[in-house]
This record gives structure tokens, C-alpha cells and sequence, in this order.
């Protein structure tokens, strides 16, 4: 497995949804996944996709500037760092960091997100 590959596809899939129906993205999440938002803990599916679902911005666009990923365990730890752009104010986009463990599906044809860890970046 090309950890760097992986990052690379997952963060294009991640982000994608991400920015055009944060919904979809329940499919990544388990039930003993664990997310980070800003300091503040979310478990479970249903708990992590309404906390990104009822986010206060309308619309955002991440641009992804950094990817790092290892191998660890059965998974992947990645962490990316990037802009966004929130509510289409892209003259001064915020900068943030994202960690993600992730962990290979049962049949080994991709990954969930055990762990998710997200933090704005203020300067």
C-alpha cells in the first residue's frame, strides 16, 4: 500500500463531499469512530455527520496545501493542511489542520475514519 497514494485519493473524496453535500459523508464514519471539531468531542455516525451537517457557513471550498501519511497498524494516520474558503470569501480564506486515522474495510478495498481531528489555524 502507497500510504501517499491513498492520502492523496482520500482526501480528494473526502474534501469533495465535504464541500458539496457534508451528508454523504456518513459512509466513511463507524459507530466507534471518534471526531474532534475544535475542541469539541463527537461519537458515532449520527452524532459526527449532524455536527458537520449543522455547521454555521452555507458554502466552503477546501483547498488541501500539505499531505503527510504514514502506515500505522492496519490503517493510515494522515494529516492534511490547507485554506478555506466560507461562504464564498475566498480574498482571505482561514487556514486549517485536519488528522485522520484511518482504517482498512473488512474486504480491504478502502478505508473508514477511526479518528478525526479538525482545528482552525489562527496566525
Amino acid at each position: 500500500m502507497d500510504a501517499n497514494a491513498v492520502a492523496k485519493q482520500f482526501s480528494e473524496f473526502y474534501y469533495n463531499v465535504f464541500d458539496t453535500d457534508r451528508s454523504q459523508l456518513s459512509g466513511l464514519y463507524r459507530d466507534s469512530s471518534m471526531m474532534t471539531w475544535e475542541g469539541q468531542p463527537f461519537m458515532g455516525t449520527a452524532n459526527i455527520v449532524e455536527k458537520l451537517t449543522n455547521l454555521p457557513f452555507e458554502k466552503v471550498q477546501h483547498k488541501v496545501t500539505t499531505v503527510d501519511a504514514q502506515p500505522s497498524g492496519t490503517g493510515l494516520l494522515v494529516f492534511f493542511t490547507g485554506l478555506l474558503a466560507v461562504d464564498g470569501n475566498a480574498e482571505q480564506p482561514l487556514q486549517f489542520s485536519q488528522t485522520f486515522q484511518l482504517q482498512q474495510n473488512e474486504n480491504q478495498t478502502g478505508f473508514w475514519v477511526s479518528n478525526d481531528i479538525f482545528r482552525l489555524n489562527y496566525g
